[in-house]
């Protein structure tokens, strides 16, 4: 991990299925049986995405973001009044959240089945008429009878084989013009302690206990003895890299202007922009080792309202996920898209694919549908830009 300046910068069938989506919400969509990623398309194949770049040059440069010299941490000295009174004039980041998506968080239900194989029925307690294998499995429940779901593919299958899952209501936020603070989510989830030093364990006298998911100030960021990253939230109150996810924009990108967002895979953040202007920030899961998601600057290709996604049949880590909502394929079977089986965001989670809540998948969709020329395809190309701003160490 290095240290970084808080800087900002100012087939035929398929096809005829993805035109009808281009116009419409998941709440008018019929049932589909759309392409799976991670695996050949068939009918539809992308175009030749961009070669993956180290780095992109930029048409802007750096603007420097609020970091008081005031608040940098001196060895054994407490936080000085100057930085004291900072803190204290600081408005916190109470930023404007994006709009639920109340229709997909509330009308559609979401069931784990498995692992093992589970076998399907005609009917609650009818004859078998198929297997879903073993792996990471969800579908959709359209409807349920004594103790029997039905999937949205017509299957039945026993509730004694399937777990209701509760989808994330985590939301991202809007960016006000002239933003220049960075801030901070928190992502530990055990209730940790602040340091009262960059490097120092956790400590009670700090007065702070970050919980998940909530937002501070960066005031300052030093090197710890210990080699991480610490960030200042408050008066002598300091808090490990590993446990924060930090939104640090960057420079547009040479030849990327309109709307266009860029994944930061090392915060595993997500940050729209509107030319060089930042307008919404949120958490977001990436690519695991192995799956990892790719550097780079790439274009949407394709959108679907909902999709369903499989991939690595038969192997140990197989997926079938029914009902994907707010698809946006860019790095050719890789997709932005909405995620109702985890609320880990600001970890990677994913096989390769930009995880995001239900809520933020459904603004960046709007989002970036929402200005631009399509191209033949129907489709808006609007940019996405992957890259790292350091090395990766939360595991």
């Amino acid at each position: 991990m290095r240290l970084r300046p808080l800087v900002f910068g100012a087939g035929t069938t398929v096809l005829l299925m993805l035109t009808s989506l281009f116009t419409i919400s998941a709440q008018q969509a019929a049932p589909l049986t759309a392409f799976a990623t991670n695996t050949p398309l068939p009918g539809l194949e992308p175009p030749a995405a961009p070669t993956p770049l180290p780095s992109v040059p930029a048409v802007s440069q750096p603007l420097a973001v609020f970091e008081p010299p005031e608040c940098r941490y001196v060895e054994g000295q407490s936080a000085s009044e100057a930085c004291l009174e900072i803190i204290a004039n600081t408005p916190p980041p109470d930023f404007q959240r994006v709009p639920y998506d109340h229709f997909t968080l509330e009308n559609y239900n979401f069931w784990r089945v498995g692992p093992d194989p589970v076998t399907t029925f005609d009917g609650p307690g009818g004859s078998p008429i198929g297997q879903i294998g073993q792996g990471f499995n969800f579908v959709r429940a359209v409807n349920e009878v004594d103790g029997w779901i039905q999937a949205e593919n017509g299957s039945w299958i026993s509730k004694q084989n399937a777990s209701l899952r509760r989808p994330s209501y985590f939301r991202g936020v809007l960016l006000p013009e002239g933003w220049n603070q960075p801030f901070a989510w928190v992502l530990d989830t055990t209730g940790i302690w602040a340091s009262t030093r960059p490097g120092g364990p956790p400590d009670s006298s700090s007065g702070l206990v970050p919980l998940h998911y909530q937002m501070f100030n960066i005031f300052a960021e030093e090197m710890g003895e210990d080699g991480w990253l610490y960030y200042k939230l408050g008066p002598n109150q300091w808090v490990k890299q590993v446990y924060l996810s930090v939104i640090k924009p960057v420079a547009r990108p040479e030849g990327v202007s309109g709307r266009w967002v860029a994944i930061d895979l090392f915060e595993q953040s997500l940050v729209a922009y509107e030319d060089d202007r930042p307008v919404f920030a949120t958490l977001i899961s990436t690519g695991l080792p192995g799956t990892e998601t790719r550097e780079g600057l790439f274009q949407v290709w394709a959108r679907l309202a909902r999709d369903t996604m499989s991939g690595f049949a038969g192997a140990p880590n197989a997926y079938a996920l029914q009902s994907v909502p707010w698809v946006q394929y860019f790095d050719g079977d890789i997709s932005l898209h909405g995620t109702y089986w985890h609320d880990f965001f600001g970890y990677r989670r994913s096989r390769g694919c930009v995880n995001l809540t239900i809520s933020d998948a459904r603004w960046v969709y709007q989002f970036l549908e929402g200005m631009g020329e399509k191209n033949e395809r129907g489709v808006i190309p609007n940019w996405v830009y992957v890259y790292s701003t350091g090395e990766y160490r939360r595991g």
